[in-house]
């Protein structure tokens, strides 16, 4: 690979980090071709991009982009890297939890996650990855919250309403 093919896909991958705010940093080393073909399949199919590249242009991608902001993932940077970039946080550990389960595998090995802006590091924190609540989860129970109290006032208003009536049914009979 020569300098200006290197520099393009420098540029490739800074254009990855820069579009996803979310991306895994995976060892796919001792897979076959079939198996990472049908990795590639299921990534495909759930839109997670997966790039392949070699560990020197990937930091070198990072360390053009912000070296601070990174340098928990820089550290994670040997042996054979595969990256799955995605908008959804919480698809990557899935895929990868489910591919292992399925084929009854160890592979690939979650060495580095980065979620806006929070890395999550070695292949024990993928379980904690495959619990994550997708922003639109969240912002979704917090409304339910903020409407639980007023539902519960309404419901209250109805029911006075209901016990104003069941006490002057109770009236009218003691009277007649």
């Amino acid at each position: 690979m020569n300098k200006d093919q290197k520099n393009e896909v420098i540029e490739l991958l800074k254009g990855k980090f820069s579009q996803y705010h979310n991306f895994y940093v995976t060892n796919t080393e001792s897979l076959t071709v079939e198996q990472v073909g049908k990795l590639r399949r299921i990534c495909f199919s759930k839109k997670v991009e997966m790039k392949v590249a070699k560990n020197t242009l990937i930091k070198k991608a990072l360390e053009n982009l912000d070296s601070t902001r990174y340098a928990g993932v820089l550290s994670s940077l040997n042996g054979v890297t595969a990256l799955l970039f995605s908008e959804n946080a919480k698809e990557p550990a899935l895929i990868i939890s489910s591919f292992r389960k399925d084929g009854n595998l160890e592979k690939p090995v979650l060495k580095a996650a980065f979620i806006d802006g929070d890395v999550f590091e070695g292949d024990n924190q993928l379980k904690t990855l495959t619990t994550l609540k997708s922003k639109h989860d969240l912002i979704g129970e917090i409304i339910g919250l903020l409407q639980s109290p007023a539902k519960n006032v309404i419901s209250g208003l109805n029911a006075g309403a209901k016990l104003a009536g069941l006490v002057q049914a109770l009236e009218a009979r003691a009277q007649a």
